[in-house]
């Protein structure tokens, strides 16, 4: 048995390299403690239950995908992979996806956790992002975690976590970054403010990148939802009123 820094006991076995693997039942567990003090500062898009969600989501996908997947390595990576969007989001970081692989390295060197499993994990963390500057998962898991991600930005649940989005960046940038409208009703010179269609083209793109036919699957039946939202929306914004009821 050996005690992390975080209290909590883990069982672990010495490899003839010297050192230690942490047991697969334990590695997702031990990823989610060694996480949950980066997520104290997250805001509601990118905190510990998004993690908890990509987590599950993505095991979900692993039962399905007809190839091997390290369940624990997929665990600990989901748990791991948004670490850094708190210190991105006041820009003490650049890029969320390489601060958290290269902490990660440290966290999970300092637990003993095999050489093989932390790049394995680490390769997760770099690819899951959408940006174009993130290079592409080349593993079965990375591809889950990646699907996985992306999907919680789609459905019931993506609607919200988008507009929690658009909420925190116009908030960091001190101005409006979007409208819950339909812009182009508005004056000429407000116009060109993004607005809903933004999280329609938000969602739309990260279902159209998606790796594996199980992450697919679930994001078409999501987006079937998302077009009822939409339409709905639609008819609640679509009111004709008199000239003189009009906003001004």
């Amino acid at each position: 048995m050996k005690q992390s820094h975080s209290g909590t006991y883990f069982i672990i076995t010495k490899r003839s390299t010297g050192f230690f693997a942490v047991m697969p039942s334990r590695l997702g567990s031990l990823a989610r403690d060694c996480s949950l003090p980066y997520y104290e500062d997250a805001l509601p898009a990118h905190d510990i239950f998004h993690a908890k969600r990509v987590r599950d989501l993505s095991l979900r996908l692993a039962n399905r995908y007809p190839e091997d997947v390290d369940r624990d390595i997929l665990a600990a990576a989901a748990w791991l992979h948004d670490i850094g969007r708190p210190l991105e989001r006041v820009g003490d970081v650049d890029d969320h996806d390489e601060w958290a692989a290269n902490e990660a390295t440290t966290l999970l060197e300092r637990e003993n956790v095999a050489p093989g499993q932390i790049a394995a994990i680490v390769h997760c963390l770099r690819t899951h992002s959408i940006r174009a500057s993130s290079p592409d998962p080349e593993t079965n898991e990375a591809m889950l975690l990646f699907d996985a991600d992306k999907l919680d930005a789609t459905g019931a649940v993506g609607l919200i976590r988008l507009a929690c989005i658009v909420g925190e960046r116009s908030g960091r940038n001190g101005a409006r970054f979007a409208v819950i409208d339909d812009a182009s009703t508005r004056s000429e010179d407000r116009a060109e403010i993004p607005d809903i269609d933004l999280l329609h083209e938000w969602a739309r793109e990260r279902l159209d990148a998606l790796y594996t036919p199980q992450g697919r699957h679930i994001g078409e039946a999501r987006w079937e939802f998302m077009g009822h939202f939409f339409a709905q929306f639609s008819h609640e914004t679509d009111v004709v009123v008199d000239n003189s009821e009009q906003l001004r």
